[in-house]
This record gives structure tokens, C-alpha cells and sequence, in this order.
């Protein structure tokens, strides 16, 4: 549990690093689509840090259920919002990496899918 949370920590730390970057930095540089977009991955990186949060402290979870959302959370993070990192701070066409950020939305979605599970589970004992 404490590597999630130290995951969960630095993933924080740099949502707010690239916020920052986002709005004094790329507002000149980038288109306002482009601008909206980096803004939609920092948005959904942070929901999901603080939602890290709660799944790494929460007692009613047990470590498996912990870890396996942790993990579906760290990949929907990594593919969803780092996706649109690389598009818009690289530069790499979105057509050629097309399928990486709706697989990050599906990891993210499947974490909420497992902790919904996890919650009914425990209610159902």
C-alpha cells in the first residue's frame, strides 16, 4: 500500500507541476483546442490522484483490491492523460497514437468498474 501512495503522490505532484506548466507556459504556445485538451488530462490525472487516495487508505478494501485498482487507475493516467501530454507537448500526431487515449479511458473506467465491485462485495457480507 505504501508504493501506491507514493505513486499517488508523485502522479499529485506532477499534476500540479504540469498545471502550472499548462496555464503560464502553454498559453501562448498552444492552440485554445490544444490548451483544452492539456487541461482535460491534468483535470482527469488529478480526479484520479485524489481517488488513489481514497482507494490506498480506505480500510474496507482488502491489499488485492487495492493494488488491482490502483493499477487499472495508474495505466488510465498514464495512457489517458499522458496521451494528450505527448500530443500537445511533443507534438506527435494524434492519428498515429489514436488508440492509446480511449485504452487510458477504458483502464480508468475499469477501475471505477472493479471498485464498484469491491464496494458491493463487501456490503454483501
Amino acid at each position: 500500500m505504501n508504493k501506491n501512495l507514493t505513486i499517488t503522490s508523485v502522479l499529485g505532484i506532477l499534476t500540479i507541476i504540469l498545471g502550472a506548466f499548462g496555464a503560464h507556459a502553454l498559453s501562448k504556445t498552444l492552440t485554445i483546442g490544444g490548451l483544452n485538451s492539456f487541461e482535460t488530462a491534468v483535470r482527469y490525472q488529478m480526479y484520479h490522484v485524489i481517488v488513489l487516495l481514497f482507494v490506498n487508505t480506505y480500510q474496507g478494501f482488502t491489499a488485492k483490491q487495492k493494488t488491482r485498482i490502483s493499477w487499472l487507475f495508474f495505466l488510465g493516467i498514464l495512457f489517458f492523460s499522458g496521451s494528450i501530454y505527448v500530443i500537445e507537448l511533443i507534438g506527435v500526431s494524434a492519428k498515429s497514437i489514436w488508440f492509446i487515449t480511449p485504452l487510458g479511458g477504458l483502464f480508468l473506467m475499469l477501475g471505477w468498474s472493479f471498485m464498484a465491485f469491491s464496494f458491493a462485495k463487501r456490503n454483501e457480507q
